[in-house]
């Protein structure tokens, strides 16, 4: 089996994963920037959307570690050439993935108003969360079962299927997007925050759809249940267990940061909201490669080839850092028009301004820590991932959030707590990965 890790073969997994991954907060940076430029209570409007997209990408994140711990187990047994053992694992896993989503909108959609409360929202902004959140969260079932989907494409080493399904959803959204929040005269009235939300949905839809006619025309897998519960599926769970507490952590950090914005007012949470969402955007562009470390790193586990290992981490950092180079001279280029896309209001751009210069500076170190990341998730080495994530939380952006709003740094200091954040996060996992890895190789 070809175990090489060129430019190619990265390249063959990382760009379309790249525009799969972007497609995801394309459509809540569409439904920003649509939602943004409704003449009435914008502001409002913006930031509920920006609040309920925080924490729909926190729960999402957190239930859908499933999909990389079915990659990553995939992706090493293809490496071993043992595809065959994991046959009925795969539906078991898609099936659990679906019953978990019915459990989250259970406990989430009918307590939306304390939890959008725990925001700091109230008044309107709360009122729009609410309305906002009740018909997003019946995208749960699509979305994670969609997902998990996704991760047998990646654990087989194509990411082109879930681009093609990530790209149609996006199209969805944003024609959907212009045409329900806005209407048209005659045929169909303004639906606002409430029409952002429905093509949103409509968008999870068309992507699982598609998903689906992937899953049975290309993969040697199906949907069969087999009640004999495969013997990867503790080992699975446990790797997802980990993976859960890990992102729990991270977005634990992404719901303080919004929460303290949204108790410096409604422009502070505003301006937030584009950050964040810029934030991911280029979180999800760059991860692409993450995608690619993820599926091709537990392929050469499974092969136990520690010397392309360790080509692999050294070629994708370096192309990774390169992509955020390139998206940093983007933006400095457009500095100010960026702003522009998404609000009028003058104090709003005047707030993203002054902090979106750090926003840009961190991407280079974003850029390592995502890599192995992925990297590491490929190893199934959840349980490091957790530590690390814990450790930056708890012990870096916590105490770095709390000093710098006690000195009244109000979103710079959230955004310096978040430069604290991704320093600990790359530094340990390539000081790790070093001590571990690179002795097997020589």
């Amino acid at each position: 089996m070809d175990n090489s890790v060129s430019f190619k073969s990265i390249n063959k997994i990382a760009i379309p994963a790249i525009i799969a991954g972007i497609a995801e907060p394309l459509i809540s940076l569409t439904d920003i920037a649509v939602i943004g430029n409704v003449d009435e209570n914008s502001i409002e409007a913006l930031a509920a959307a920006g609040i309920v997209g925080s924490f729909l990408s926190a729960i999402i994140w957190i239930v859908a570690q499933t999909k990389t711990a079915i990659s990553a187990i995939v992706s090493q047994h293809l490496g071993a050439n043992r595809l065959h053992a994991v046959k009925t694992l795969v539906p078991q896993a898609i099936f659990f993935n679906f019953l978990f989503s019915l459990l989250i909108y259970g406990l989430t959609a009918f307590f939306a108003e304390a939890i959008f409360s725990a925001y700091n929202a109230d008044g309107l902004i709360l009122q729009y969360s609410e309305d906002y959140y009740q018909i997003r969260a019946l995208g749960y079932p699509l979305t994670l079962v969609t997902f998990a989907i996704f991760g047998v494409f990646r654990g087989l080493q194509n990411t082109l299927w879930a681009m093609k399904c990530s790209l149609a959803g996006a199209a969805v959204n944003v024609a959907l997007d212009f045409l329900l929040v806005y209407g048209v005269d005659g045929l169909i009235p303004p639906m606002h925050l409430k029409g952002a939300a429905y093509a949103s949905l409509a968008a999870q839809g068309t992507m699982l759809i598609m998903a689906l006619w992937f899953f049975f025309k290309k993969t040697p897998f199906h949907l069969k249940l087999s009640f004999n519960i495969n013997p990867r599926m503790k080992g699975l769970l446990l790797m997802a267990a980990n993976l859960f507490v890990r992102t729990a952590a991270l977005n634990f950090a992404i719901y303080l940061a919004n929460a303290y914005a949204t108790d410096y007012g409604k422009n502070y949470i505003a301006a937030q909201s584009i950050l964040m969402n810029i934030w991911l955007f280029f979180s999800f562009f760059i991860d692409g490669y993450a995608n690619a470390g993820n599926a091709i790193g537990g392929k050469l586990l499974g092969a136990l080839d520690y010397k392309n290992l360790w080509e692999l981490s050294k070629k994708i950092s370096k192309y990774a850092v390169f992509i955020a180079l390139i998206l940093m001279g983007i933006c400095a280029l457009f500095y100010d028009e960026i702003g522009l896309l998404f609000n009028k209001e003058t104090s709003v751009l005047a707030l993203f301004s002054s902090v979106f210069w750090i926003v840009l500076l961190m991407q280079p170190i974003n850029a390592i820590a995502f890599m192995f990341d992925g990297i590491f998730k490929g190893l199934g080495e959840a349980k490091y991932l957790r530590n690390v994530l814990l450790v930056a939380t708890f012990l870096g952006f916590t105490p770095a959030l709390l000093i710098s709003d006690y000195f009244g740094l109000k979103l710079y200091g959230i955004w310096i707590a978040f430069f604290v954040w991704m320093l600990i996060r790359s530094s340990t996992l390539v000081i790790y990965f070093r001590r571990k890895y690179l002795q097997k190789e020589v």
